[in-house]
């Protein structure tokens, strides 16, 4: 006989709560197979494309390219023919096929009908805290995730509040953030103001042309959640240097790799960046604040800034210590390549210890780079240009390069981070001093 089966948002990785549409893969009526791909979803980690569990034909799609669903909202209905399974033999319910990450489940998670879904409530404080609400709304919070119940109690938050901008008014985390930046901005014990519609839009007067607004989520809504939460939580701290990068240059010009294409000076900087970690490991770290303690990472994952189409994102080379020069050139082309084509996984862009933003590439000579949370440490490299220059006791036109450290000073001192950015200027002036570093 038949049956619909619904097929769920798995969940993503990493503490994601919800997904965008990006396109559908197939269409009503459609016959699907098992595993077959049916949407193509973007998260704040990357876009991917979701194979479905069951074999059958889609009756229902959730939601348009655009839309944004929450993990454990129905993605797709498909009506499958059921078989009788041999005496002693479960029947099947679904692929049991586990991707990296993401994918299908053997027994996909369903959301529970609303007369089921426990009430948890926040208790009350008992003075008033910014961005809470002194007498809010009565009643049960609705269902959220552990995390954005815990960001909500860190800052006094009373989530009955928080109007939920998810499926069925879910609160999701980008909602607690928003009503955080709110609460700072606003005075404590004064109620918000609300401004009266009136004729005027803006500064321009009646007549003028009406603001552009342009949805804050996806990746742009996850990027601002990491840097809000970096600003908040790392006390961080910028030092900087000038360099004479005339050498490295001309080494990059004499290399390449085994197949013929040559090193990108990205991949020489990596390969400074690595060496100096494992001289300077203190970098290589992050801040576990609920066990106060300070985390460092045996393994280097590279972290490096990638612009796509799609907006800025950050793969991930894995082990870069453990790569030659020549190695870590191809990966981080092959990950450039896949940032550009959308076609990243959340595996290649989490996970990361240190991260490299070579921001040179769009003209400028230095920035004071937020923190990728919860690393404690990145590397802003600025653009090489031709500069008067004290070479060997004499003034000459050389390629200098500016280079910023930015650390979080709960894990070194200023002196410690010092000794590392000296390090890759150094390697930088004098390329051959690597071979101290093999």
């Amino acid at each position: 006989m038949p049956s619909v089966r619904e097929f769920l948002l798995p969940d993503l990785g990493e503490g994601l709560t919800e997904a965008e549409i990006v396109r559908w893969l197939v269409a009503d009526g459609d016959m699907v197979a098992v595993d077959q791909p049916v949407v193509e979803v973007e998260t704040a980690k990357a876009t991917v494309e979701l194979p479905c569990p069951y074999a059958g034909v889609v009756t229902r799609r959730y939601g348009g390219e655009g839309d944004v669903l929450a993990v454990g909202a129905p993605l797709v209905a498909v009506t499958v023919e059921e078989t009788a399974a041999p005496a002693g033999e479960p029947r099947a319910t679904g692929s049991g096929s586990v991707l990296v990450g993401y994918g299908t489940r053997e027994t996909p998670r369903r959301r529970p009908a609303p007369a089921a879904v426990p009430a948890v409530t926040v208790p009350a404080r008992p003075a008033p805290v910014p961005g809470s609400a002194p007498a809010g709304p009565a009643g049960p919070v609705p269902v959220v995730s552990p995390l954005v119940r815990q960001l909500a109690r860190r800052h006094g938050l009373d989530l009955r509040s928080v109007p939920g901008s998810g499926a069925g008014g879910l609160i999701l985390r980008s909602d607690v953030d928003a009503a955080i930046r709110r609460a700072e901005r606003e005075p404590a014990g004064v109620p918000p103001v609300t401004a009266v519609p009136g004729p005027a839009h803006g500064p321009h007067g009646s007549d003028g042309p009406e603001p552009v607004r342009v949805p804050l989520r996806g990746r742009r809504a996850a990027a601002a959640a990491k840097f809000s939460r970096s600003r908040r939580e790392i006390p961080d701290a910028t030092c900087w240097v000038e360099a004479d990068a005339t050498a490295l240059l001309e080494a990059q010009a004499a290399l390449a790799r085994p197949d013929g294409a040559p090193i990108g000076l990205l991949a020489l900087l990596a390969r400074i960046c690595v060496a100096g970690l494992a001289r300077h490991p203190q970098l290589n770290a992050s801040v576990d604040t609920a066990r106060e303690e300070i985390v460092r990472w045996p393994a280097t994952h590279l972290g490096f800034a990638a612009q796509s189409a799609r907006g800025l994102t950050v793969p991930v080379v894995r082990d870069a210590h453990l790569r030659d020069t020549a190695g870590l050139a191809a990966e981080l082309a092959r990950l450039t390549a896949a940032a550009r084509a959308g076609t990243l996984t959340p595996a290649e862009v989490t996970g990361g210890t240190f991260t490299l933003n070579n921001y040179g590439v769009f003209g400028v000579d230095g920035s004071t780079p937020i923190l990728n949370h919860p690393e404690a440490a990145m590397l802003g490299v600025g653009r090489i240009a031709e500069k008067p220059w004290v070479h060997e006791g004499r003034l000459a036109v050389r390629r200098t390069v500016q280079l910023s450290l930015t650390f979080d000073h709960r894990v070194c001192d200023g002196a410690e981070a010092a000794g590392f950015l000296r390090h890759v200027a150094d390697r930088v002036e004098r390329p051959l001093r690597l071979l101290e570093d093999l």
